[in-house]
């Protein structure tokens, strides 16, 4: 079966507090990711919280990428959602990990939109590009 998109979580703990509250830098960041992605921006938009954090969304041609950040504790929520076979977000995840500077990484992948799937069935991917692990009903 073929997915319609990728979408990747990513939690990146023990972070930098003072790059994770720095609105221009976490926007660098984020416009970089997408470049590298190979992915076409459209739009981006960015936000700087009081006392602390930023959030943030770069829409893309092929979906988008949101970031939240908790600078108190060391702490950022990405996704990165694509569609198609062009973009490649694992690199986005690296050049956020660089940025960050994030000591630990956790990347959950979901296929999403599976073509003539059964709704009724739950389905993993592995982390080779498009793969069906289990089949769950």
């Amino acid at each position: 079966m073929q997915a319609l998109g990728r979408h990747l979580i990513v939690e990146y703990y023990d972070c930098n507090p003072k790059v994770l509250d720095e609105i221009e830098l976490i926007e660098t960041a984020m416009l970089e990711a997408t470049e590298e992605m190979s992915a076409t921006r459209v739009a981006h938009k960015f936000h700087q919280f009081a006392p602390q954090g930023v959030s943030g969304a770069v829409i893309i041609e092929e979906s988008h990428l949101t970031i939240h950040t908790w600078p108190e504790y060391g702490y950022a929520a990405v996704d990165f959602y694509s569609c198609g076979n062009k973009v490649n977000p694992h690199i986005g995840v690296k050049v956020l990990e660089k940025y960050l500077q994030s000591k630990n990484v956790n990347v959950t992948e979901m296929l999403r939109g599976f073509v003539n799937a059964p709704h009724s069935q739950t389905l993993f991917a592995d982390e080779t590009r498009g793969s069906l692990v289990k089949n769950i009903d």
